[in-house]
C-alpha cells in the first residue's frame, strides 16, 4: 500500500508539470508578441518586428509550425543552400531553412501540446532572426554550436563573393 501511494504521488505531481498548450493558448501568446495578428484559428498570418509569419497547427495530430518566407528557392545558388545546410547544422539551433512549394522558409516545428510560453517565444525570436540572418550569420541567435565564428564566416563569405566578382 505504501508503495503504491508513492507511486500515485509521484505520477501526480509529474502530471503536473505536463504542458497542455492548444489553439486558443498559443493564439494569445502570438497576439501578445506579434505587431499583427490575422486568420482562423490553426492557421493565423501575423508580423513581428516587420517580418511576416506564419503559425499552422494540427490539434489532431499535436503538431505546430511557425515559418517565415525568406526568399523563392529559384533565387539560391549553390553556395547560399550549402551555407544553409550548415547552418541547420551549426547556427540555426531550433530553427531550419526548409524549401517548400519553391520558397526558402526559417522554420519551427514542434509538438504542439508539449510547448510551453517560453519555447512559443522563444520560437518566435528564432523563427525571425534566422529570416533576418540568411545571407549573412544564418543564425537563429547570438549562440552559435560548433563551426567557425563569425568573423571566419564573414572572412569567408568576403572571399567567396571576391572569387565571383574575379570570375565576371
Amino acid at each position: 500500500m505504501k508503495n503504491l501511494l508513492i507511486i500515485f504521488i509521484l505520477l501526480a505531481s509529474s502530471s503536473s508539470y505536463a504542458q497542455h498548450m492548444n489553439n486558443n493558448a498559443l493564439r494569445e501568446i502570438i497576439h501578445t508578441k506579434s505587431d499583427t495578428l490575422g486568420g482562423v484559428s490553426g492557421n493565423w498570418k501575423f508580423i513581428y518586428k516587420q517580418i511576416p509569419m506564419l503559425c499552422v497547427t494540427d490539434e489532431t495530430n499535436n503538431r505546430m509550425r511557425i515559418i517565415s518566407p525568406i526568399t523563392e528557392s529559384d533565387n539560391l545558388d549553390k553556395d547560399l543552400l550549402l551555407d544553409a545546410m550548415t547552418a541547420n547544422f551549426h547556427s540555426a539551433l531550433d530553427v531550419k531553412y526548409a524549401i517548400s512549394n519553391g520558397i526558402l522558409w526559417s522554420v519551427y516545428i514542434h509538438p504542439l501540446k508539449e510547448l510551453t510560453n517560453e519555447q512559443v517565444e522563444s520560437a518566435i525570436s528564432q523563427v525571425y532572426f534566422a529570416a533576418k540572418t540568411f545571407g549573412t550569420t544564418f543564425s537563429s541567435t547570438q549562440l552559435l554550436f560548433g563551426g567557425r565564428n563569425n568573423t571566419e564566416q564573414q572572412n569567408s563569405k568576403e572571399k567567396i563573393k571576391e572569387e565571383k566578382i574575379h570570375k565576371f
